[in-house]
């Protein structure tokens, strides 16, 4: 139940930027998930970086859910690392 409520939030969370959330919104965030990422500890920081999808107007639905979900300011569980999340071929 958890999982499919976090799934669900990540589908609102990328609405506003993908117009086929209705038909294609879970298919799209279970496929960012399942994909691979890097994840590097910094002082203060777990930075998250997934890998770029093929499609430019899927990888901009995951560069805006990697914004809005650095804005909440999230902690890694148990430690004070931050997350940070970005896509490989946009971070900065």
């Amino acid at each position: 139940m958890v999982a499919f409520q976090i799934e669900s939030d990540l589908v609102e969370m990328i609405r506003p930027h993908y117009k086929r959330v209705e038909d294609e919104g879970r298919t799209l965030v279970q496929t960012i998930m399942q994909d691979a990422a890097d994840i590097e500890p910094t002082e203060d920081e777990l930075r998250i970086t997934l890998a770029p999808l093929s499609s430019p107007h899927r990888l901009r639905v995951v560069e805006s859910l990697c914004q809005a979900l650095n804005r909440t300011g999230r902690m890694f569980p148990g430690t004070q690392f931050r997350m940070h999340y970005a896509v490989a071929s946009s971070r900065t």
